[in-house]
């Protein structure tokens, strides 16, 4: 049993009310069962509940036995001074409050309908991929389609806290911050946490009075990655070394440490070299950043954007010094995907949010059905239950559901859960 399935048949009034007693004999009424909080405190605010003859609004508790009271530490927690009814599956111990007076107990182990007792014991025994897999095909698709449209917004939301976070530290200064976030999608996962450190390192500022040479701009990114050294032979990262020392005693920098770049287990096209000569490309061809990002009407004018020409160096290398084959090295359509989904897309809806421009918001979302959908193991999973995903926006709602929802058994939280409980 799980204190959120309380929950649910408390908040959605699944119990049986006619003639509740309280384990000490009291009859008990259910007026409003209150506001649930899913934050620390009380389970329910603002409940009002008839104990005898007295009315009382205060707050509700839940749990599946009376002595977690105790276990949670409820008895030493001021915020639970205000509780008027303790709701609990069984009641194994008295509970009594710091004053001596007993906590009144409601027991429900008895007013739970079999039918939703038995369907939830579906729901929690099963072994599937996810718990509602043997029944999901039951719900209707309107149910389905609506609720994924809520995990994608929700997704998008918990994507904003890191703009909201990179926005507060440059002083809410839009271009320097998509900047940094930008820089960091460029690492993806494996280099994304090098890749912010260099942008925090570098102001865009001073890329910006260098952008018109892709040397400088070349030279700042590795020389400030740590990358350079005075043992290459080839001419051009000395060149790019002996200017990089140049810049950095001008502006006082001082370059990251080259052991947090990571070449082990990446395709040669991945390598941090390469994404940096990439991103350097992009700085140097692109004016105001954000500004073009706001005004691109679609995803594919994105991705001309993004259309950029590695410098003549890296068109027959992959690192320093270790000539390759040539090789084309331009930003793949399915990269500038990632990038719109990791970073443009998230950032676009908190503008439109912060600015209170709903067209924004909209154009995040229109960005995200362009797009293919991401093939990984959860998307397969869910196309072998018959939801298969036809753009990003799908499945990233569906990632979203499998993983905060799903895996976490929040059947009660979903609207999908919630339909099979009928």
């Amino acid at each position: 049993m799980r204190e959120s399935f309380l929950h649910y048949v408390w908040r959605t009034r699944r119990i049986d009310t006619r003639r509740l007693i309280s384990t000490t004999f009291q009859p008990v009424e259910i007026l409003d069962p209150g506001e649930y909080n899913t934050d620390a405190g009380p389970d329910f605010f603002n409940a009002r509940i008839r104990i005898g003859d007295t009315e009382w609004a205060g707050n509700v508790e839940m749990h599946v036995r009376a002595s977690e009271w105790d276990q949670h530490g409820h008895q030493h927690d001021r915020a639970y001074d205000n509780v008027i009814l303790h709701v609990v599956y069984v009641e194994d111990k008295a509970i009594y409050l710091p004053s001596g007076e007993r906590l009144v107990c409601l027991e429900i182990r008895d007013r739970i309908p079999m039918k939703l007792m038995e369907k939830y014991r579906d729901l929690e025994q099963t072994q599937t991929w996810i718990s509602c897999a043997p029944f999901l095909r039951k719900v209707p698709e309107i149910i389905r389609l609506n609720w994924l449209d809520r995990m994608l917004v929700e997704r998008l939301e918990q994507k904003t806290e890191a703009v909201a976070r990179v926005l507060k530290a440059v002083n809410q200064h839009w271009e320097e911050a998509f900047y940094r976030l930008l820089a960091r999608s460029f690492g993806l996962k494996v280099n994304s946490d090098p890749f912010e450190s260099l942008a925090r390192s570098i102001p865009l500022n001073v890329i910006i009075r260098h952008k018109n040479s892709l040397f400088q701009v070349e030279a700042l990114l590795f020389g400030q990655s740590g990358l350079l050294s005075d043992e290459f032979k080839d001419e051009y990262p000395q060149a790019l070394l002996k200017e990089y020392k140049h810049l950095a005693l001008k502006y006082g920098l001082t370059p990251l440490q080259a052991k947090h770049w990571k070449f082990a287990r990446l395709r040669p096209a991945g390598f941090p070299t390469v994404r940096l000569a990439q991103f350097a490309a992009f700085l140097h061809q692109s004016e105001h950043l954000f500004s073009q990002v706001l005004e691109a009407p679609n995803a594919r004018n994105l991705e001309h954007l993004f259309s950029v020409q590695v410098s003549a160096y890296w068109l027959d290398h992959f690192q320093f010094d270790k000539p390759s084959i040539h090789a084309p090295k331009n930003l793949g359509r399915d990269f500038v995907d990632v990038l719109i989904l990791n970073t443009i897309a998230p950032v676009l809806f908190y503008y439109g949010k912060s600015k209170q421009l709903q067209s924004f918001q909209d154009k995040a979302l229109r960005l995200l059905e362009s797009l293919p959908p991401e093939s990984n193991n959860i998307s397969e999973g869910w196309a072998a239950l018959g939801v298969k995903p036809v753009t990003a926006y799908q499945s990233q709602a569906l990632l979203q559901l499998k993983n905060c929802y799903c895996d976490e058994k929040r059947c009660f939280d979903c609207a999908i859960g919630n339909a099979i409980l009928k």
